[in-house]
C-alpha cells in the first residue's frame, strides 16, 4: 500500500480500495474516461503500487531510489492516462515503469541500458548522444504502438513478453489455442516492429 512505502509525496488521497475491488481495472479506465476524475487512476495506482515498487527495485537496486520512481511514475501516469486507450492496466502501468528506470538508469551511468525487450529492438545500441535519444524515443513509441495493436495480438504479446508466461500459459489464461496464441504473438510481434518503425519515419529524429 501506499502508506506503507512512506512514500514523501501525496500523489493523490489515500482511499480505502477494498470497496472497489469488485470493479475492474478496465472499468476503472471506463469511469475515469467519462468524468475525468483522478481519484479512479489512484484506486488503479494504489492496486498495484506493490507490484511498481518492485519493478523499480528491480532495476535501480536501492529503496529510496525505488519509492521516488514510484512518485515518478504515479505522476506519468495520472498526466498520460487521459492520451491513450488502454485495455490492460497493469501491463502498461508496469512498461511505464520499467522505461521509467531504464531511462533513469541511462541517465546515472551515461550508457546504453537494454530496452523493453531485446525482441522488439530496432534501434541498434550505440554508445552515441543520438543513439540514446533515439533509443530513449522508441521507448515511448512501443507504448504507443502496442496499444494499437488488435485486442487479441494485444493480449498475447503482453502475457508473453512483459508477463513472461509460456505459450502454454498465455493459451490458459485467454482461452486461445495454442496455434492461435503462437499466431498472435508472432504477427503481433511483426506489427509493433513495424508500426515503431512507421512511427520514428513519420515523427523523424529528437532535435
Amino acid at each position: 500500500m501506499i502508506e506503507s512505502l512512506n512514500l514523501k509525496l501525496a500523489i493523490f488521497p489515500f482511499v480505502k480500495t477494498n470497496r472497489y475491488a469488485h470493479i475492474t481495472d478496465l472499468e476503472l479506465l471506463e469511469l475515469y474516461a467519462a468524468d475525468g476524475n483522478s481519484e479512479w487512476i489512484g484506486i488503479l495506482l494504489e492496486r498495484y503500487t506493490l507490484l511498481l515498487f518492485g519493478v523499480c527495485m528491480k532495476y535501480l537496486k536501492d529503496e529510496e531510489e525505488a519509492k521516488d520512481a514510484v512518485q515518478q511514475v504515479f505522476l506519468k501516469v495520472l498526466g498520460e492516462a487521459g492520451k491513450y486507450k488502454i485495455e490492460y492496466f497493469k501491463s502498461w502501468v508496469y512498461m511505464v515503469a520499467k522505461n521509467h528506470c531504464l531511462m533513469k538508469l541511462r541517465s546515472q551511468q551515461g550508457k546504453y541500458t537494454r530496452e523493453i525487450n531485446d525482441r522488439f529492438q530496432v534501434a541498434a545500441p550505440e554508445d552515441t548522444k543520438s543513439a540514446h535519444l533515439e533509443n530513449e524515443k522508441t521507448y515511448t513509441l512501443v507504448e504507443e504502438a502496442l496499444l494499437e495493436l488488435p485486442k487479441e495480438q494485444q493480449q498475447c504479446v503482453t502475457l508473453f513478453y512483459l508477463q513472461k508466461h509460456s505459450y502454454q500459459q498465455v493459451a490458459q489464461h485467454t482461452g486461445y489455442s495454442l496455434l492461435q496464441v503462437k499466431s498472435y504473438i508472432q504477427n503481433g510481434k511483426r506489427n509493433l516492429k513495424l508500426s515503431v518503425e512507421r512511427k520514428l519515419k513519420e515523427r523523424g529524429p529528437l532535435k
